[in-house]
């Protein structure tokens, strides 16, 4: 299949958490992922689908402020080209070619709204590693979702920790 785009938002609206988003069409099919996906192979990560977006929705980089859903700061964690390699009802592969997140991933639905993140074992597993806490910057201005809050103002919610919400 041919490739697409993706992008992973770091985003602190209702709670802190990543938004993956891999282009269909005109549209950027999205999850919340509140933990953010893993290298790892052996970690399953939680995600939840969410409407889609509009592709210029994964080009945002900011605080959105005032919003009753999707408020706050918002960073590009990693953004890069895609290739779909399976998708059909409830199971979609894809390849990434990102600055942080490379190789194979899977989304499998488990649940009416409940789907499972994972890497799939090849090249570019790192097993033990934690990619979100070792790389927490926006790979397009190198701020990370703190600073980005901090520079709107004092209106922005309280920080924490990207481990401490769940959607």
């Amino acid at each position: 299949m041919p490739s697409t785009r993706f992008v992973v938002q770091l985003h602190d609206a209702t709670t802190l958490h990543f938004d993956l988003r891999i282009q269909a069409g005109a549209v950027l099919r999205s999850w919340a992922v509140p933990k953010g996906p893993s290298l790892d192979p052996a970690v399953r990560r939680l995600a939840v689908p969410v409407e889609d977006h509009e592709l210029s929705a994964g080009g945002f980089e900011g605080v959105h402020d005032g919003q009753p859903r999707g408020s706050g700061a918002v960073i590009i964690w990693d953004e890069g080209l895609a290739e779909i390699t399976r998708d059909e009802p409830g199971h979609l592969a894809f390849t990434l070619h990102g600055s942080k997140l490379a190789g194979g991933f899977a989304l499998t639905r488990t649940g009416e709204r409940r789907w499972i993140l994972v890497k799939t074992r090849d090249a570019t597993a790192r097993p033990g590693s934690d990619i979100v806490a070792e790389r927490p910057e926006s790979v397009r201005t190198g701020r990370t979702w703190k600073e980005v809050a901090a520079e709107a103002g004092p209106s922005t919610r309280a920080l924490r920790s990207p481990r401490s919400g769940t959607v």
